[in-house]
């Protein structure tokens, strides 16, 4: 168990890199291991979250070598070559490594149990399981909601039309590689866009996926070529440090060589709604992916109303969003972000008791929040409830709050952000880790 001691600092200033991205990471691990030929993948997220995925690939038999580093070489297996696995899969707090892995699995000729640590067993597979049995695999779990450990069985699938219920890029993902092995083509439709990484990546390797607007068709009989992946910096990782950038007095911070796909970018159009100043320099593209650097100073904040698609693409920093409404001039409403109670842990729930602790003026929805600024925040007993993101959000709020901030249970932020501390002490906030 670990905790970080975090006060009110001076200016924070300087440019840093933060760690691979997550979503990318995932998805290159476990598409170099479906593919032909030996892929060489640099800037992989060696976090917990990522490490997880990576070793499921090689308890399926597939050779991963590099491993925990950040450059590994997949030796792909094909899309058949994989074996089933002697014991569980134990997918720690990765909720998208365990429901990708469900889609993929779906297509092969064996079972798999899929398992997690307490904050991933309490998170629903229902939306997975449901189009998979669907497409003709058995996914089995505990209670109605499928929750972990999970038991996918695959077998013969067929081709389906599947319209989700709401935009996900885990279910989008999920349904479409298991219809890498299905007899015809599977189309997904969704209400609003989602994160695009699969499709992006399926293409590049060479499967037939083709898109129109919010529909997304692939249509098997394509064997995946390995690629190279160099990948971009985490831009939930990154937009931390341009939060703190934002609400530090005298700031001015830069962060290099960050994604920018707009299905992940919506922070940057909620921050500029609120007034913040966010420049974007020196793009480039980096293996089909827009990258650049982001610099944030200063700047006074205004609430806004926020919710629909743009929700969707920032729902990872809603927690984040949150801490700066708190230090926003007027009132911020959040909606439409009700998936937000089924993450690590219920995020709008854990956020409303955090700023509330710190003195913030937070009311609880049933899809969101409502926040009346600004807030003179005060020095408090946080828990991070195992959620890497509340964690830094929590850490973020105690650099602009009156005296100590305490966060509890800290090390729940290595599953996606390691160096976290060291790298906001390089930029001069006061934040200190200690362990018991």
């Amino acid at each position: 168990m670990s905790r970080l001691r975090v006060r009110a600092s001076g200016p924070l200033r300087g440019s840093v890199r933060v760690p691979g991205d997550k979503s990318i990471s995932h998805r290159a691990v476990m598409l170099g291991a479906l593919a032909d030929g030996t892929a060489r993948i640099d800037g992989f997220l060696n976090a917990e979250d990522c490490l997880c995925t990576a070793r499921a690939m090689q308890a399926m038999g597939v050779d991963v070598e590099g491993l925990p580093e950040t450059s590994l070489m997949v030796e792909g297996v094909g899309l058949s070559g994989l074996r089933e696995p002697t014991g569980e899969l134990d997918m720690g707090n990765s909720g998208t490594g365990m429901r990708l892995l469900l889609g993929v699995i779906a297509g092969q000729s064996f079972a798999a149990t899929l398992t997690g640590d307490e904050s991933l067993s309490g998170r629903p597979m229902d939306r997975i399981a449901a189009p998979l049995a669907e497409m003709g695999a058995s996914v089995s779990g505990q209670g109605g909601r499928v929750l972990p450990p999970v038991t996918v069985r695959g077998g013969t699938l067929r081709g389906i039309e599947y319209h989700t219920p709401m935009a996900s890029a885990q279910v989008k993902s999920a349904v479409l590689l298991a219809g890498l092995y299905a007899d015809g083509p599977t189309t997904v439709v969704e209400p609003g866009p989602s994160r695009d990484h699969t499709e992006r990546m399926l293409r590049a390797m060479g499967a037939d996926v083709s898109i129109d607007g919010l529909t997304v068709t692939l249509r098997p009989g394509r064997e995946l070529v390995a690629r190279d992946v160099t990948v971009p910096a985490d831009f939930s990782s990154a937009v931390f440090v341009l939060a703190a950038g934002l609400l530090t007095p005298g700031s001015e911070v830069t962060v290099e060589g960050v994604l920018l796909n707009p299905t992940r970018t919506g922070l940057l159009e909620a921050m500029a709604s609120m007034g913040a100043v966010v420049s974007v320099s020196d793009t480039e593209q980096v293996a089909g992916e827009e990258v650049g650097n982001l610099t944030a100073r200063e700047a006074a904040l205004g609430g806004c109303e926020l919710g629909g698609e743009l929700i969707v693409r920032l729902i990872d920093e809603v927690p984040l969003l949150a801490v700066l409404a708190a230090c926003a001039r007027g009132t911020t409403v959040i909606r439409d972000a009700a998936e937000l109670r089924v993450k690590e842990s219920d995020r709008l729930a854990v956020m409303a008791d955090v700023l509330g602790a710190m003195g913030a003026d937070v009311t609880e929805h049933p899809d969101g929040l409502e926040i009346a600024g600004p807030t003179a925040l005060r020095g408090a007993t946080i828990h991070s409830h195992g959620d890497h993101r509340v964690a830094m959000s929590a850490v973020v709020a105690g650099l602009v709050a009156e005296g100590e901030t305490v966060i509890e249970g800290a090390e729940c932020i290595a599953t996606s952000f390691p160096g976290f501390v060291t790298m906001m002490q390089s930029l001069g906030a006061q934040c200190v880790e200690e362990h018991d």
